[in-house]
């Protein structure tokens, strides 16, 4: 699983430039077209929220965690339809904007939480955090499906009855290499090499190999209540964020600020390199990647 100083060098350095972009409880998962690509992102995102919410059978009063918060996004817009979001992150900085925006996240790895850590909840929702829950090294180790057990299971263990999962995650797709042939010098217009690229971004992930697989995992846990594809969704939110990175005074100064990083990791210039040249919707295309987004109900 990415660590938490993993974390930290992938979302950090990018704070203060996303929140001058997207807002201090910007979004920056998967927004919602559903063939639709007329709407703005702003409100891709929120029909997203929407979409979520209603899977939980969300209501006034209602309790939910999140599992890899963010910005906080989904707890602004459970606060908003008059419940409560507990979010947990692995990022110093989603927290610290999460609760200068009145809301309530802790820096916490979900595999040291139980019931007894926050009590019951009435939903769980996790949206594009799953991806870093599994290292290579662990897949390659073949701990995979164990860690994604565990996860089903700590869930299931929050829920009550009847009580629901919401699960939004990228996952490979049929054009993904074999991982030993992911590699920084393999071709640079390779597939091969992107990833080697992207591997330098996310450090410490490698994505579930589909929904069979999650589905199965989960099954003693949970019952599949909907399955809707993102791929083409997420395509279009990331040649939206390419249109919102506009420059601007603050943002240049953010920029400056973010410099000093170009001397304390080695691994910045890949940083820089998948975001310049949007490797991550590359992959999408290419369909190397595909997301998919899953509700689940407590069996």
């Amino acid at each position: 699983m990415a660590t938490h100083q993993e974390m930290e060098a992938t979302y950090n350095y990018m704070d203060e430039i996303f929140r001058l972009s997207l807002g201090e409880t910007g979004d920056i998962t998967c927004a919602m077209y559903n063939g639709d690509f007329s709407k703005t992102l702003e409100q891709a995102q929120k029909d997203k929220h929407s979409y979520v919410l209603d899977a939980l059978k969300f209501e006034a009063g209602f309790r939910m965690l999140d599992i890899g918060c963010g910005w906080g996004p989904m707890l602004k817009a459970a606060k908003q339809r008059g419940g409560h979001g507990v979010g947990l992150t692995l990022s110093t900085k989603h927290a610290e904007s999460c609760r200068r925006n009145g809301l309530e996240a802790y820096v916490k790895d979900w595999k040291d939480i139980s019931v007894e850590t926050f009590g019951k909840v009435d939903g769980v929702v996790s949206l594009g955090a799953f991806e870093h829950f599994c290292s290579i090294e662990e897949y390659l180790a073949g701990k995979q499906e164990q860690i994604y057990q565990d996860f089903f299971k700590l869930c299931y263990e929050l829920l009550p009855e009847g009580g629901r999962l919401y699960l939004q995650t990228m996952m490979w797709g049929k054009n993904v290499p074999q991982p030993e042939d992911i590699s920084l010098k393999a071709s640079k217009s390779s597939n091969e090499y992107i990833l080697a690229v992207l591997r330098k971004f996310y450090p410490g992930s490698w994505l579930p190999n589909g929904e069979e697989q999650l589905i199965e995992v989960a099954e003693p846990y949970f019952n599949v209540i909907s399955l809707n594809n993102g791929r083409r969704d997420y395509i279009e939110t990331t040649r939206q964020w390419n249109v919102i990175w506009k420059p601007s005074i603050p943002k240049v100064i953010a920029t400056f600020r973010v410099l000093p990083y170009f001397v304390r990791d080695k691994d910045f210039r890949y940083r820089l390199e998948t975001l310049l040249h949007d490797y991550m919707r590359e992959c999408l295309i290419r369909e190397v990647m595909d997301h998919q987004r899953i509700v689940f109900e407590k069996a």
